[in-house]
């Protein structure tokens, strides 16, 4: 069984495999091509037009995040399909990342859906939009990581909870030595 360590240095590795132009066989050591699944694989290098889109991960606690951007144009966005094309690619990623993580550890990787995607989408002009959507996903075979601490929104609620505590008629701080009647 791989230390947890272990598995997030090879999860990161199957994700550094994916730079740009890891799909072309040229531009790889070992000379061997890598498809994510992604727009930018599609067409030729450099006569068509660039898209932007790529992916990272983040890990917090037990879980990985992967995070997919990508820039589309705003009549795409109308189209039906939209938001199921980017819950399809933000898969394709991870199933990437399970393939690649073989090939690099020699062991299997297990992920599993936890939530649904969250997508945003920016205007950045008249024609184009920038689509931010991130998923969360358990990892399997991590034990030994303790569950992230409470947010900082759910520290501040509990503060502000105790401060409103402290209202007319409520608890006093032990350094107040006026009268219960006094103002």
């Amino acid at each position: 069984m791989a230390t947890t360590l272990e598995i997030i240095q090879g999860i990161s590795q199957a994700a550094a495999n994916a730079y740009d132009g890891s799909h072309e066989e040229s531009l790889n050591a070992d000379k061997k091509p890598r498809k994510v699944g992604l727009k930018r694989e599609e067409g030729h290098l450099i006569n068509d037009r660039r898209v932007i889109d790529g992916f990272k991960v983040r890990f917090n606690g037990p879980l990985l995040t992967i995070l997919y951007q990508s820039e589309t144009r705003l009549k795409d966005v109308a189209a039906k399909g939209f938001e199921n094309e980017i819950v399809r690619m933000i898969g394709k990623i991870a199933s990437f990342l399970k393939k690649e993580y073989k090939d690099v550890t020699g062991k299997s990787l297990t992920l599993t859906k936890v939530g649904e995607p969250s997508i945003i989408v920016q205007k950045l002009s008249n024609y184009r939009t920038d689509v931010c959507a991130t998923c969360d996903y358990k990892i399997g075979g991590i034990t030994d990581v303790d569950e992230v601490s409470p947010s900082s929104d759910e520290r501040l609620d509990k503060a502000v909870r105790d401060w409103l505590a402290l209202g007319p008629g409520k608890k006093r701080p032990s350094n107040d030595t006026r009268k219960k009647g006094e103002k």
